[in-house]
C-alpha cells in the first residue's frame, strides 16, 4: 500500500514537474508567433529586473521573474542604453540578440514638415549627413514609381509619426516605410488614388490638404480653411496663400513681404491660379479629413485673431479688413 502511495506521489510530482517545465519552455520559446513591434527604452544603469518588468508590461514576455532567472544563468541581455524595437511574444534568445545590438534611432515626421526638413532636422542629427543625403536621393528615385504623384515628387506623400530606425535599416527602406504609412493613413480617412472630391483628384486633394495644414495649423481651424480653399478654387483665380510662397523660398513661417509676392514661382499662388504643382508639406489625417469633408460656409478669407491660434473667417473683403484690424489691435 505504501509503495502504491509512493508511486502515485512520484508520478504526481513528475506530472507537476512536466507542467512546470512545459510552462517555462512556453515562456522562453513562446508559441503562437510574434505580436506587433514595440519600442523599449533601456536607460543607463538599468537592471535586468527593471528591463524584465518593462518587457512584461509591453507583452514581449509573460514572466519577468522567469526572465530574471534566465538572465542570471545565461547572462544579462543589456548592452548599450537607448531605444530598441522588438516583437511582442519574443523568445528569450531573440531578446538577447536585440538588446546586444546597437540601439535604434528615432525619427519623427510631423505634419507640416517638408522632406528636406525631415532630412536635415530629424535624420541627419540621428543618423548622420550621409544617411540623410542618401534618404533625399532615394526619395526622389522612389517618387517615380508612386501611384499617388503624377508630379514625381514624394513631398506630402510620407506618413507622419514616429519611425524606429534599426542599425541595419537603409535609407531606401525608410523611404518605403514612410510611403507605406502614408498610404495607410490616407486610406484610413477614405482617400485612395481613385478618389475625386470637390472636382479634385486624389493628388490635388493632397496638395490642397498640405496648404490646409500650413494655413490652418491647429485642428480647430482646418475644416474652415479647407472650405476657403474649395471656395476660392471654384471662384477661380489665385489662392493667395502665404505658405506656398514661403515653401518656394525654403522657409517655414515668417512674414511674406511685398517683394516676395512678386516672385515668379509656380508656388506663388498670388501670381498663378489654382493649386501648386506639388504638396508643400507632410499632412495629418486631421487635415486630410478636413479637406475631404470641409465645413459648410461661403468664406473666402481668414486671418489669425488670437494668440491661441484662433482664426476668423469672412465672406467679404470688408469683413476681412475688420478682422485684420482686430488682429492688429491684439498685436498680431
Amino acid at each position: 500500500m505504501k509503495r502504491k502511495t509512493l508511486r502515485r506521489l512520484v508520478m504526481g510530482a513528475g506530472v507537476v514537474a512536466l507542467i512546470v517545465i512545459a510552462w517555462m519552455y512556453s515562456q522562453i520559446e513562446p508559441f503562437g508567433g510574434h505580436g506587433k513591434n514595440v519600442v523599449v527604452q533601456v536607460t543607463t544603469g538599468e537592471t535586468v529586473g527593471q528591463l524584465g518588468a518593462t518587457l512584461q508590461r509591453d507583452h514581449v514576455i509573460g514572466s519577468s521573474s522567469l526572465f530574471h532567472v534566465y538572465a542570471s544563468i545565461f547572462g544579462s541581455p543589456i548592452g548599450r542604453p537607448g531605444y530598441f524595437q522588438i516583437h511582442q511574444n519574443s523568445s528569450y534568445s531573440e531578446i538577447h540578440n536585440v538588446f546586444k545590438k546597437a540601439p535604434a534611432q528615432l525619427v519623427v515626421v510631423s505634419a507640416g514638415n517638408t522632406i528636406r526638413e525631415v532630412a536635415l532636422n530629424q535624420i541627419a542629427p540621428q543618423l548622420g549627413n550621409h544617411f540623410a543625403s542618401r534618404f533625399i536621393i532615394d526619395a526622389k528615385d522612389a517618387s517615380v514609381a508612386s501611384a499617388w504623384n503624377p508630379a514625381h515628387s514624394l513631398e506630402g506623400l510620407i506618413g507622419t509619426g514616429l519611425y524606429v530606425i534599426t542599425p541595419d535599416e537603409t535609407p531606401s527602406q525608410l523611404v518605403a516605410a514612410m510611403q507605406g504609412r502614408f498610404i495607410r493613413q490616407a486610406r484610413s480617412v477614405g482617400l485612395t488614388p481613385q478618389s475625386t472630391v470637390h472636382a479634385l483628384n486624389a493628388y490635388q486633394l493632397i496638395i490642397a490638404t498640405s496648404i490646409v495644414e500650413k494655413e490652418g495649423y491647429y485642428p480647430k481651424n482646418m475644416s474652415k480653411v479647407a472650405r476657403v480653399i474649395v471656395n476660392r478654387l471654384h471662384r477661380g483665380g489665385g489662392l493667395q496663400m502665404d505658405s506656398t510662397i514661403l515653401y518656394s523660398l525654403g522657409l517655414d513661417g515668417g512674414t511674406v513681404t511685398h517683394a516676395m509676392l512678386q516672385i515668379d514661382s509656380p508656388y506663388n499662388t498670388y501670381l498663378h491660379a489654382g493649386l501648386t504643382p506639388t504638396p508643400i508639406c507632410a499632412v495629418s489625417t486631421i487635415a486630410l479629413r478636413a479637406m475631404l469633408h470641409p465645413a459648410s460656409g461661403n468664406w473666402l478669407y481668414f486671418t489669425l485673431i488670437s494668440k491661441d491660434g484662433t482664426e476668423a473667417f469672412a465672406h467679404t473683403f470688408a469683413q476681412q479688413l475688420k478682422n485684420e484690424r482686430i488682429a492688429a489691435s491684439r498685436g498680431l
